[in-house]
């Protein structure tokens, strides 16, 4: 069988939600699959991870200011998306993904977004309380990254939907970020 993921460079964007720290076990099975990894933290994301944390495991320096006066490149943003061959958005919040929905590109990670060439697939991953995801803007504005997708045969905004189960407020609910094994193998069948 052929590993798909093998020498696959995936972008893996985090935004500030407790199931951030779930990352770091998916970050080191993509990797056991070969794949290169790099990471965009939102400025959220950072305060339920530490950024060392993805550096160690991703051996690359992670990423979570437009404007770091350290990076050398004043183009960050097209860099990375064009570096990738896949983004991951995981955990992606309500907040995140009704502003790629909308157009607004007012960080780093959502500029990102918004740069990708339109052959590089983004799959998104939501994580969020259960009344947050059965809210009706969101379930609009999936609808509409996924009609982008249909409508203009682009490889962008595929979805991996939250599961069943106990929320980090104590709800019992659909929210839960899916489990690694099934974001993987959805990322699979997308570079396949």
């Amino acid at each position: 069988m052929i590993n798909v993921l093998k020498d696959k460079k995936i972008l893996i964007g985090i935004t500030g939600g407790i199931a951030a720290y779930r990352i770091c076990s998916m970050i080191n099975k993509l990797k056991k699959g070969g794949s290169i990894i790099k990471v965009i933290m939102t400025d959220a994301a950072t305060k339920f991870v530490s950024p060392m944390t993805f550096q160690s495991l991703t051996n690359h320096p992670v990423h979570i200011n437009t404007f770091d006066s350290n990076n050398k490149s004043d183009i960050e943003h097209i860099n990375l998306a064009d570096w990738c061959d896949l983004f991951l958005l995981a955990p992606a919040t309500y907040n995140t993904i009704n502003k790629i929905a909308n157009g607004i590109a007012d960080n780093l990670l959502t500029t990102v977004i918004a740069a990708i060439p339109s052959q590089t697939p983004v799959l998104i991953a939501p994580a969020m309380n259960c009344h947050m995801w059965e809210n009706l803007i969101i379930k609009e504005n999936i609808k509409r990254l996924e009609k982008i997708r249909i409508n203009s045969k682009l490889k962008k905004y595929y979805f991996v939907a939250p599961r069943r189960g106990q929320l980090a407020c104590g709800y019992e609910g659909e929210g839960v970020l899916e489990t690694s094994d099934i974001i993987i193998k959805e990322i699979t069948k997308i570079l396949h």
